[in-house]
């Protein structure tokens, strides 16, 4: 199985903005009620390119309120609920909704711990790759911060940072690089089926 790796805020899904001070995180209860969250636009036609070359569809997030008291885990097994009905709407699948809730600063105790799947670390994607028989160097990770980029990297994906404002420090480093970038998720998904026309001329 080869796969599509996808953040979910900013790049899945639509990314509210941040509060006047900067913070992202004072939306982070509304942004995940499941009933709020919308696909960014032309995520639908980008993921049906994809679907046509055999990709299947993985979300792998950071959700790291969990750990900070800002959100109860409970509130993810709606968001996934939320994201496989709004693929089915598409006419498409999700075979896996992936999250790390850890972050060693937070704030509830079984959360709050040094983790290998918080990104940039791979541990979500080699999961799913584990789980669901990924062959990682075949499959491509999207986001839009170069966190998802090195975690694509050390997993052994191809990668694409989606340059749509959010990445703001821009901290580079060798497993920092992606393999392209893009605009938006419908530009990937070009990039990334021109990519495969080549390879399977290459063969």
């Amino acid at each position: 199985m080869k796969a599509i790796f996808l953040d979910k805020d900013g790049a899945l899904v639509d990314h509210l903005p941040q509060d006047a001070e900067g913070r992202a995180g004072w939306q982070e209860e509304r942004r995940l009620e499941p009933r709020r969250i919308r696909l960014s636009s032309g995520a639908g036609p980008a993921l049906r390119l994809l679907a046509r070359l055999d990709y299947r569809f993985f979300v792998v997030s950071n959700q790291a309120d969990i750990a900070r008291g800002r959100l109860p885990e409970a509130t993810m097994h709606g968001v996934g609920d939320r994201l496989t009905d709004l693929l089915f709407r598409e006419n498409l699948g999700l075979d896996g909704f992936y999250y790390c809730p850890h972050d060693p600063l937070g704030s509830v105790a079984p959360y709050a711990v040094e983790c290998h799947c918080r990104k940039p670390l791979p541990g979500l994607l080699l999961k799913a790759s584990f789980e669901h028989g990924i062959d990682l160097r075949a499959s491509w990770m999207i986001g839009n911060v170069l966190h998802d980029v090195e975690a694509g990297n050390r997993a052994g994906c191809r990668t694409v940072l989606l340059d749509n404002g959010v990445e703001t420090e821009w901290r580079l480093g060798p497993r920092r690089i992606p393999t392209r970038m893009a605009p938006d998720l419908y530009a990937a998904a070009v990039l990334i089926a021109g990519h495969q026309q080549v390879h399977d001329h290459d063969e």
